[in-house]
């Protein structure tokens, strides 16, 4: 399974933000995403050891292609 590269990291991130009412940190969106995907991320291969550094791209992808707010 890659999350990086197939969108669910960018759903993931989206979800997380939902949750907290449209706003929050990148720790409680770490916190979200592993509370609730561990074991996909732990099924990720590679991706397993770069999600996190991976999230923040995704977060900025999101934020230039005016999805997010800055």
């Amino acid at each position: 399974m890659t999350i990086k590269n197939d969108g669910t990291l960018d759903e993931w991130v989206i979800e997380a933000l939902e949750a907290h009412g449209g706003s929050a940190s990148i720790v409680d969106i770490c916190k979200h995403i592993w509370e609730f995907h561990e074991s996909d991320l732990r099924k990720s291969g590679d991706d397993f050891y770069t999600w996190q550094y991976d999230m923040r791209w995704v977060g900025n992808r999101l934020r230039e292609d005016g999805v997010l707010q800055p």
